[in-house]
């Protein structure tokens, strides 16, 4: 029997859930990290890897597997705990997050991990090598799809709007770029650091198709991604609008914890939040 929309909501949603928990033990664990930003993208990295996204977790370079890239390559946790959740790499490896001589590193390295499609971390590149990638695919008459996670700070960089303006040029209707806007970057909040909006507008002026949603209601994030693999002839571009810590309340909305893992007493409180043991 297949799996109707309602109980797709719920596995993701429980799927989600434990990537949160990963998130906030990898951070605390290794006491560094970015956890506010991997919380709000989390949604929607689960239902790319457990519903959307055709990959073989047996097979991590099947040849027709979609790609996903982390651009905003700092936030490896979200990245590590989806890995984790569909089989390519042990859940007990998370513990090594941030190690000396771990696979698992502040940013993601293609050439250690399996399941990472693109060395990311220096901000506003990632929007190109996935261009690159969807490029590929249409070259070689394939049919696998390109999706491309953006901060919202990294879109401050020149090189994304250089990449924007490319997807549109060859017509890559095979790539979708996932804004997580939620709203802070390590300075502190984006429009006060510089302000990037209106992304519908400019991304729309590149020759993108655009589409705003709620990036943590699963209804809108499936309608919208299954919207965008009709684009035509166009790439697509998706704003999620997210709360930063998303699933704890004193992280959600808070640019504090961004880049700073919780301490013992705050863990405590956020697993007791997520109905969760925690040491």
């Amino acid at each position: 029997m297949s799996e109707t929309r309602v109980q797709l909501i719920e596995r993701l949603k429980k799927i989600a859930h434990r990537m949160r928990v990963h998130i906030l033990n990898m951070t605390y664990w290794a006491n560094s990290g970015h956890p506010g930003g991997s919380m709000s993208a989390t949604d929607i990295v689960a239902t790319l890897y457990f519903h959307q996204m055709k990959h073989d977790p047996q097979n991590p370079k099947w040849a027709d597997r979609d790609r996903f890239v982390l651009s905003k390559g700092h936030c490896t946790p979200v990245l590590y705990a989806a890995l984790a959740e569909a089989g390519y790499i042990p859940v007990e490896e998370l513990k090594t997050f941030r190690q000396v001589n771990s696979r698992l590193q502040g940013h993601p390295n293609l050439l250690k991990c399996p399941g990472v499609e693109a060395s990311t971390g220096t901000l506003g590149q990632g929007l190109s090598m996935a261009v690159g990638m969807a490029l590929a695919a249409k070259l070689d008459q394939k049919p696998w799809r390109v999706y491309c996670m953006l901060g919202d700070g990294e879109s401050q960089e020149g090189q994304i709007w250089e990449a924007a303006m490319s997807a549109a040029h060859y017509k890559l209707d095979n790539l979708v770029a996932i804004l997580d806007w939620n709203k802070f970057q390590i300075d502190g909040a984006v429009e006060n650091v510089m302000n990037i909006m209106p992304m519908l507008d400019k991304f729309k002026a590149f020759g993108w198709n655009v589409a705003e949603i709620d990036g943590h209601d699963y209804n809108q994030i499936l309608d919208v991604l299954e919207k965008a693999e009709s684009s035509g002839q166009r790439p697509f571009f998706i704003q999620a609008n997210t709360s930063k810590g998303k699933g704890v309340s004193f992280t959600q909305d808070k640019g504090d914890y961004h880049g700073r893992a919780l301490t013992k007493e705050e863990m405590q409180r956020a697993m007791t939040e997520l109905g969760e043991k925690f040491g």
